[in-house]
């Protein structure tokens, strides 16, 4: 109990030490030191390359339809796989800037899974058996992104990984995740380790997404704890600043299998392969993100494994609902695979109420990509409305969970008015707080950065702080940014399927934007920001294909 509560207080103080306010920013080095810019890309020479063909077409069901009901479970194989890596973790195009005689002045790749600052801590594997056309063995592959290629990192013996998935579904795999904190605190500092829990939740919703258009279920597997995952993915032989930490494991499974039993473990001996490449010839320290990491190291528990709960607002029987509305047509892979962050806003376009509501009711629990998690929900949304049709601009809540409702009613300003704005879906919880034009207050609470201003709308993401920490512990801190990433992938792909852009904006004056709403002590807290209106696009970028040196390469930007 003494270290738990050790551990509670150090991200207590972590995440207090690395909030930005007015006149002072969280810890960084405050300039870019780019003769040590991370590479973006990690690989083990030394460990076999498995090639994967890059697919082709996007095929498949369409974004609303994946809402409605999941297409028939693909199989298992390295067709399959290749496509699940294709549209959640792998590159999705390459972008470019010219110079005035057509020459190449700077080149850099695009990700389906975003990432701050564009650095992508997150490293991606696969823990699979006997897999045809891959490999005839079980084994611990990583993926290696820019040559869209497995690496054989660990082979597992047939005896242990027969003794492991007897109790698992047929077909089912793990996918797990690490993160690098070094690639963000490169740029960041202090506040990196912040930006690297979201990017892994970002990475989760990929997935989860990406798996349901093949067929498959994704489940995140609490019950494992992090020293377990680390000796699975081969993170523990890693050490110093580019070492790469476990953040989770992802069971994926044949749709049907709703509550399927995956144990892992225990980990034996992994006959291990190649050694990970250098990222940077120097590096910064940044000791209070290994002690903040230290403190969050998930023990394991059986207690979350259970499923994030049906949609707590049902509609009224009788009323038309998001999933049985208007089918808009888009390819779920397309729209998935065409993702981009935008970098400004032109202040002027709005947003259609009803794909507004739509895009609300999609971050609610109880469907994809939340069920990819089996905690209840802890994060609810206050939004600057600006520019939605038929909405009065001002401020507004989402209540992702009921009782988020009523303990921010009483702890938030007493001024603020609770209306349920007319012509908004009975089953949709928002609430109007106040009305007006609040385009400069979200710009000064997002770090006076304009495109907090100038979309049609913006957020930031409360979380339910305290209590979620002393309910589950100090291992829940990552989990909390968790859900606010897996929140902004779907930000990002209902921006896109409304025609708009989304980017996620992770400087924003923390105790300012509490101390706005009223909100006093450290019981909710604002992890993350967010904006989606009219993108402005920069003429001097050029758009390339993901993988043009793989023949058959469908994506053109």
């Amino acid at each position: 109990m003494t270290d738990r509560r050790n551990d509670l207080d150090a991200v207590k103080h972590y995440h207090e030490a690395t909030k930005h306010h007015i006149r002072r920013a969280a810890r960084s080095l405050g300039y870019l030191d780019w003769a040590n810019q991370p590479d973006p890309f990690r690989r083990f020479p030394g460990a076999p390359q498995l090639p994967l063909v890059v697919p082709s077409g996007h095929e498949g069901p369409t974004w609303d339809g994946l809402f409605r009901g999941l297409p028939s479970p693909a199989p298992v194989d390295a067709a399959s796989l290749a496509r699940l890596l294709y549209d959640s973790l792998a590159i999705s195009a390459w972008k470019q800037v010219t110079g005035p005689e057509g020459q190449v002045l700077s080149r850099w790749a695009l990700r389906v899974n975003p990432s701050s600052g564009n650095l992508h801590p997150t490293e991606g594997y696969l823990v699979t058996g006997p897999v045809g056309g891959l490999t005839d063995e079980a084994a611990v592959l990583h993926f290696a992104v820019q040559e869209f290629a497995l690496e054989q990192r660990g082979t597992i013996a047939a005896g242990d990984w027969t003794r492991w998935t007897s109790a698992w579904p047929e077909g089912a795999f793990l996918v797990g995740l690490t993160s690098i904190h070094w690639r963000e605190a490169w740029k960041y500092g202090e506040r990196a380790f912040r930006y690297c829990q979201h990017d892994a939740g970002h990475a989760i919703a990929a997935v989860a997404l990406a798996a349901a258009c093949l067929g498959w279920r994704v489940r995140l597997l609490e019950m494992v704890d992090t020293a377990t995952i680390g000796r699975l993915l081969g993170a523990h032989l890693q050490a110093g600043p580019e070492a790469e930490h476990p953040d989770c494991l992802l069971a994926v499974f044949p749709d049907g299998n709703d509550h399927p039993d995956v144990p892992v473990g225990p980990v034996r001996a992994i006959a291990w392969q190649g050694e990970p490449n250098t990222l940077s010839p120097e590096h910064h320290s940044w000791p209070i993100i290994d002690e903040v990491t230290a403190s969050c190291t998930w023990p394991g528990c059986t207690s979350l494994n259970g499923t994030w709960p049906g949609n707590p607002w049902p509609a009224p029987r009788g009323t038309e609902t998001v999933e049985n509305s208007l089918e808009r047509g888009h390819s779920a892979r397309n729209l998935i695979r065409q993702r981009r962050s935008a970098v400004a806003m032109d202040g002027e376009t709005g947003m259609p109420l009803e794909a507004f509501t739509r895009l609300l009711h999609r971050l609610l629990p109880g469907r994809l990509p939340f069920t990819a998690v089996p905690w209840p929900p802890q994060v609810s949304l206050v939004l600057f409305v600006h520019r939605v049709d038929g909405l009065d601009p001002g401020l507004y809540l989402l209540a992702r969970a009921p009782e988020h409702e009523g303990e921010l009613r009483d702890l938030m300003r007493q001024d603020f008015t609770w209306a349920r704005p007319e012509g908004i879906p009975r089953d949709l919880p928002l609430f109007r707080l106040a009305a007006g034009d609040l385009r400069e207050a979200a710009r000064m609470l997002s770090c006076r950065q304009e495109i907090a201003a100038d979309g049609a709308f913006s957020l930031g993401m409360l979380a339910r702080f305290d209590a979620a920490l002393a309910e589950f512990g100090p291992g829940f801190y990552p989990r909390l940014f968790w859900e606010t990433g897996m929140i902004g992938q779907m930000l990002y792909l209902e921006a896109e399927a409304a025609g708009l852009r989304g980017t996620g904006i992770g400087c924003f004056f923390d105790d300012e934007v509490h101390g706005g709403l009223g909100l006093k002590g450290t019981g909710w807290q604002s992890l993350y920001h967010f904006t989606v209106g009219g993108a402005v696009d920069d003429p001097r970028l050029r758009t390339g294909e993901a993988y043009p040196e793989k023949s058959g390469t469908p994506h053109r930007g």
